[in-house]
């Protein structure tokens, strides 16, 4: 799998921010809480589990930064309310 690197208010896989492969899109809700609203994966990356691993980067983003998750994608809402691993930062 390629690397998935930091953009503006998003992590993503491809050669550059504009036109990714694969995305999770975020943006600050107050200075204690991100909003997670948004997960892309192209037909190419499907069924590898990227998109389980953009969340999970996402995750430890927030981790670092010391904030809580409000997830608004529905992929990435079912994913943390299923999983206790994800507690600690779900707003």
């Amino acid at each position: 799998m390629e690397e998935i690197v930091q953009g503006t208010n998003k992590f993503y896989i491809g050669e550059n921010e504009a036109e990714p492969i694969a995305e999770i899109t975020f943006k600050e809700k107050d200075a204690n809480t991100i909003i997670v609203d948004h997960t892309y994966v192209s037909d190419t990356l499907r069924g590898q589990g990227v998109a389980g691993k953009l969340v999970d980067k996402i995750v430890s983003y927030a981790r670092e930064q010391g904030v809580k998750i409000e997830p608004t994608c529905p992929y990435v809402k079912g994913k943390m309310e299923k999983s206790d691993v994800y507690e600690d930062v779900l707003a």
